[in-house]
């Protein structure tokens, strides 16, 4: 082979080998794009076998893989999502307590599908019909809180649309508070990932939501055996709760949360083909989570710096700040240096207790990615004439 020859060959190797790695280099790009929020450099792309899924971090709202994320569909059961969180809205305000009496009308024991198979005109405690919507998605026992709590399901319903509007839910439209089939009544799983986070804030969820099988007793005495229909609280380490829903038209669906350490995950799958796909679907985005990320919390409320700070003309010369927030920062796992830069404000007496004092500005690896207000710990007085005169003899 001539000279030229073989610098030709060498030449066309070369545009050869730099065409594989640019081909690679476009696939895992393409790989990388499955994950909308947060670049996971994941190796393989991450899929469900089902019409749409979500994974999301519940402290931050960040969103770590998504597959039709926005597709709207009839959401079934998984409604109650929201139905549960304006009946926990009602008990945190004062309007409603779990012994306030519920009376079960005709309309609520008419319905149909998932039933606690109330008794028409009998009185149950809210804290159970609760029990029953969580642990056995009791259809009955939602409109019969829904006519409590507005009059009628119907301005429930429009009370959860507001809801939905004020979380900026821009794909979800709720014709019941049921999730029975309606045209008019769909969601898509980054909306049912948002109701889901908002229905964790309320811990009285969790008090039902582990909950496998009871006994629902009647007020004339009769007993209904009920059952979690959210298999994952006992199949699944971590998971303390989560929603079902299943008609012809939505297929199965699941909404569930899973905490391991500081780290909990909300995953959703909608419209797979069966009970035991939805559920595996869900453990497998659990499982990638949980092997790929972590949550750190770098700042808790109430701790109280080391330093105190400088009160001008205060009968204290000092006073304690502490943090006035909570701080957590979700990412892949990875080692990072945290450091905390305590910046303060002038303070001058009196001093209340929880004046704003200053702020915590906190760092990964010098990346800012937080801060946390900080305030006073006690109220200091104001520095009077007999303060100054007693100053001034201490000093001889």
């Amino acid at each position: 082979m001539t000279k030229a020859k073989k610098i030709g060959a060498f030449l066309l190797a070369m545009l050869m080998l730099a065409g594989a790695i640019i081909g690679i280099l476009v696939k895992a790009q393409g790989q990388q794009g499955a994950y909308a929020l947060l670049d996971t450099k994941a190796e393989t792309a991450l899929s469900v076998n089902a019409k749409s899924g979500l994974l999301m971090d519940f402290n931050t709202g960040t969103i770590v893989f998504e597959q039709n994320s926005s597709k709207r569909m009839p959401i079934a059961s998984m409604v109650k999502i929201m139905t549960l969180t304006l009946v926990f809205e009602e008990i945190e305000k004062g309007n409603l307590t779990v012994d306030t009496d519920i009376v079960a009308t005709s309309n609520a024991t008419s319905m149909g599908g998932s039933q606690a198979f109330l008794d028409t005109n009998a009185s149950y405690k809210t804290g159970e019909l609760i029990r029953t919507i969580v642990v056995s998605s009791a259809n009955d026992s939602c409109v019969a809180l829904a006519e409590h709590i507005c009059g009628s399901a119907d301005d429930f319903v429009a009370r959860m649309n507001e809801k939905a509007a004020s979380l900026g839910l821009v794909d979800t439209n709720f014709a019941n508070c049921t999730g029975l089939p309606s045209p008019n009544g769909y969601s898509s799983a980054k909306d049912v990932a948002i109701m889901t986070r908002e229905l964790l804030r309320h811990p009285i969820f969790y008090n039902y939501a582990k909950e496998w099988m009871f006994d629902f007793v009647h007020p004339c005495g009769r007993i209904t055996q009920l059952s979690n229909t959210n298999k994952l609280v006992r199949a699944y380490e971590g998971c303390d709760g989560g929603k079902t829903g299943f008609t012809n038209e939505a297929m199965y669906c699941l909404s569930a949360t899973a905490k391991r350490g500081n780290t909990r995950l909300i995953s959703v799958v909608m419209g797979a083909n069966t009970s035991k796909e939805r559920n595996a679907e869900n453990a497998k985005l659990f499982n990638f989570g949980f092997a790929n990320f972590e949550t750190r919390q770098l700042v808790a409320r109430g701790e109280v710096l080391e330093q105190p700070a400088m009160v001008n003309k205060g009968k204290a010369d000092s006073v304690n700040i502490l943090t006035d927030g909570d701080l957590f920062h979700f990412a892949k796992r990875a080692k990072r240096e945290v450091t905390k830069e305590v910046i303060v404000n002038k303070l001058v007496a009196p001093i209340t207790t929880g004046q704003e004092a200053g702020e915590l500005i906190v760092r990964l690896d010098g990346e800012e990615v937080g801060r946390v207000k900080l305030v006073t710990e006690s109220e200091v007085a104001k520095k009077g004439y007999l303060d100054y005169v007693n100053d001034a003899i201490a000093v001889f």
